[in-house]
């Protein structure tokens, strides 16, 4: 267990330990409204956001480093043909299970204290590419066309890097009729976080009806985030 920052009310640490794990599991279970847990929970490094009073968690997510070769041992994977990343140059990790308490969503030291441990971590690290699922709540499109319109026309993975299909159940992005491209943009405040720091996305979201979401594949290159991003990540850690 290490601690990984301290600011205000709150902490980071990070922690592989059984004990921390069930507690990042429970925040899981009432931030999604459901019992998450999965092999991949004891192969990673879990971040949590504490009070430092009470010691509550607020915030959790996990980060699972990986070297290129083996990105199809990811979470990812499971949806995503990764093939196009197996040759990546320098060490991934897959951000993922990123959930805040609901009590405590709107306070924005939370997300604040969330993103400088990520920093610290992926600085420690050396790591060169971020990666993991955006989700969108619920499994029907029709409320993101314009936010998936947005993305397919902005935001596209580079084509040599491009995950493609392989989930059974996905909406394409061009399949979005020209009438619905300039519909109301809802984008996922994580997802928004790492399109400022110039991440991309795949061609398509996967539809997860047993967690009643849709993602979509997210990409963060590290040597392309703007210097002006990087400061502000880095200035949160001191």
């Amino acid at each position: 267990m290490t601690i990984v920052l301290q600011k205000g009310r709150y902490r980071a640490r990070q922690s592989t330990l059984a004990q921390d794990i069930i507690k990042a599991q429970s925040l899981r279970a009432r931030a999604f409204g459901c019992d998450d847990r999965d092999a991949l929970d004891a192969r990673s490094v879990h971040i949590l956001v504490e009070e430092v009073g009470s010691g509550e968690v607020r915030c959790c997510f996990r980060m699972l480093l990986l070297p290129s070769t083996k990105i199809g041992q990811s979470y990812s994977a499971q949806f995503y043909d990764l093939s196009a990343l197996q040759t990546y140059d320098g060490l991934l990790v897959e951000m993922g299970r990123f959930c805040i308490d609901p009590e405590v969503k709107n306070d924005p030291d939370v997300l604040r204290i969330a993103w400088g441990a990520m920093t610290a971590f992926v600085d420690t690290h050396e790591v060169a590419l971020m990666f993991g699922c955006s989700s969108f709540v619920g499994t029907d499109p029709t409320p993101y066309l314009g936010s998936f319109s947005m993305l397919a026309n902005k935001h596209l993975a580079p084509e040599h890097l491009r995950p493609r299909q392989k989930a059974a159940d996905t909406f394409c992005f061009d399949l979005i009729s020209t009438a619905k491209q300039r519909s109301e943009r809802v984008m996922p405040s994580l997802l928004r976080t790492y399109l400022m720091m110039g991440g991309w996305v795949s061609d398509h979201a996967v539809i997860d009806r047993q967690m009643n979401t849709m993602h979509v594949f997210t990409g963060v290159e590290v040597c392309k985030i703007p210097e002006a991003r990087k400061r502000l990540l880095r200035a949160v850690v001191g």
